[in-house]
């Protein structure tokens, strides 16, 4: 009798060979290291890509974001609803005296603060823009309850109407306009905003005005 690995010869009766230390049950075919690659059909899934909810589909008619150098002095920082301070009239830069009436908007939050918004902007409870965006306002909500997303939705204007677009927020964003039902927003997807319309963010809601 032979190993059937290194065929030297062993005893009658032996269990493993002295040579090579294979099982005598051992054959060339069960000793042989299994192809880790797949074969021709496995099926290998695609890493699944994660959208970031940053949409850059222009819009015609859409009011660009006016030049550093037009740009007010103001500090570029949020503007907070719910900090408790009065509105109080700012110097227009000459790129915001440009705006007409018709793309003037007036959101009154549910905090009870009011602001004039132009152009374009992000609305939620800390919002950031994504490197290379740049917006007119950054409008802060003070949210204690956290349902509104740090950056919750996009705005900004089109033929005079003001469109919205959730950004992939946590507690999604709904618009009730007056003359139509509730209509809960696709992520990254936008949704004109007629005057008069209430835009609710989880637990807090803005008016258009």
């Amino acid at each position: 009798m032979n190993c059937r690995i290194c065929d030297a010869e062993l005893p009658d009766g032996a269990m493993f060979c002295g040579e090579c230390g294979s099982s005598t049950s051992a054959t060339p075919e069960s000793r042989r290291k299994l192809d880790p690659r797949p074969g021709d059909t496995t099926i290998v899934h695609p890493i699944a890509r994660r959208n970031s909810g940053v949409i850059s589909i222009p819009v015609g008619g859409f009011l660009a974001p006016p030049a550093e150098a037009e740009r007010d002095e103001r500090s570029p920082v949020a503007d907070a609803p719910g900090s408790g301070a009065p509105e109080t009239p700012v110097a227009e830069s000459p790129a915001a005296r440009r705006v007409g009436e018709s793309d003037r908007f007036r959101l009154r939050f549910s905090t009870g603060e009011t602001r004039i918004v132009f152009g374009s902007g992000l609305i939620g409870r800390k919002p950031l823009p994504q490197p290379g965006e740049q917006f007119d306002h950054l409008v802060q909500i003070a949210d204690r309850t956290l349902s509104v997303s740090k950056t919750h939705l996009e705005f900004g204007s089109h033929d005079g109407v003001l469109w919205i677009a959730d950004r992939f927020s946590g507690n999604g964003t709904m618009v009730r306009r007056p003359d139509d039902g509730a209509v809960r927003c696709e992520p990254g997807r936008r949704y004109q905003v007629p005057r008069g319309s209430t835009i609710e963010l989880a637990q807090q809601q803005v008016i258009v005005d």
